[in-house]
């Protein structure tokens, strides 16, 4: 069954200290996640995957991110990467970094 409509604010989700490097908020509904994450330059996001695909939208900074053993890309502000569904992938940010993910 799908869902009804559903209105969410940003400023009523706590942000998650992942580390001491990276935070992040996130929404999510039916296996569907908006995520704002916001990484300090230098931080590491570990090697990992998700079962569905993601979107990364990078609203300001930049991300080197490592997908499946392909070339480094260098996603930069305004820039959108898209990581196929269970494609093992790691990043790191270049700068202070601000992050949009969409994940399906």
């Amino acid at each position: 069954m799908t869902p009804p409509a559903g209105l969410f604010r940003w400023d009523d989700h706590e942000l998650d200290k992942v580390t001491e490097m990276v935070s992040r908020k996130e929404i999510g509904v039916a296996g569907q996640a908006l995520v704002q994450t916001y990484l300090k330059k230098g931080a590491r996001v570990p090697q990992h995957a998700h079962p569905g695909a993601q979107w990364i939208y990078v609203l300001q900074g930049a991300l080197d991110v490592s997908v499946s053993g392909q070339p480094t890309i260098t996603v930069r502000e305004g820039e959108v990467l898209y990581v196929p569904a269970e494609s093992q992938h790691q990043a790191e940010a270049r700068d202070d970094t601000f992050v949009l993910d969409v994940r399906t």
